[in-house]
């Protein structure tokens, strides 16, 4: 293989090469953020993140203070990630309110999917360690999860509204229930290398939403 010419040195665009150091927080926890969600933070070791991405340990230390820093950031990284995710289905005003979720649950399934079930839920994945995670993280993920409960719960509202669920629903009670399920169902396709655990467990959600 022949080895690239180095480039020659211009004015105005800066190189790649410093592009790509301008980006290496964000490169490490993309890295992080695919490490976690397959392995989990307690068995996931720095050098095993920066062996993934060429990065140096001298500028991981630069980014972050410490491993528990590190999970800090991924973890309001992913919120925010996912946090777009559901608002891209549950805000989608061409879709009925029940659409909405419906959708979201299917996109949800089709990305496990896409990674073989080897990926998770980053939020989830750190809740089932919490007995052995830094006890900072508890109070960052309990406000992730109630995040996602009410965006769940607004859309929930909505569909109560237009006649798509029962008058006797409590929303925010059944956005709760959503998010405890799901998790758990994720977690069991992780298991099983599977979308099954997620269609049972959508369907008994949806059917127990219909009015009567």
């Amino acid at each position: 293989m022949e080895t690239p010419a180095t480039p020659t040195r211009r004015r105005g665009r800066p190189p790649k090469a410093r592009e790509h150091l301008a980006d290496t927080r964000g490169v490490l926890l993309r890295a992080g953020l695919e490490v976690l969600t397959e392995k989990g933070f307690s068995a996931t070791g720095i050098d095993e993140v920066l062996r993934r991405v060429g990065v140096p340990k001298g500028s991981f230390y630069h980014y972050f203070d410490s491993k528990e820093a590190f999970g800090s950031a991924l973890i309001t990284q992913y919120a925010d990630y996912f946090a777009r995710k559901i608002d891209r289905h549950l805000l989608n005003e061409n879709l009925t309110p029940m659409a909405r979720l419906h959708a979201f649950v299917a996109d949800a399934q089709a990305g496990m999917a896409r990674h073989a079930f080897q990926r998770g839920c980053l939020i989830g994945n750190l809740g089932q360690e919490m007995g052995a995670l830094p006890e900072s993280f508890r109070s960052q993920l309990r406000a992730v999860f109630t995040d996602w409960e009410s965006r769940f719960a607004v859309c929930l509202c909505a569909a109560q509204a237009s006649g798509e669920v029962s008058k006797q629903v409590d929303c925010e009670q059944v956005a709760s229930f959503f998010w405890i399920g799901w998790e758990g169902a994720v977690l069991r396709a992780k298991l099983e290398q599977s979308a099954s655990p997620l269609e049972i467990f959508g369907r008994g959600f949806f059917a127990g939403l219909t009015p009567h």
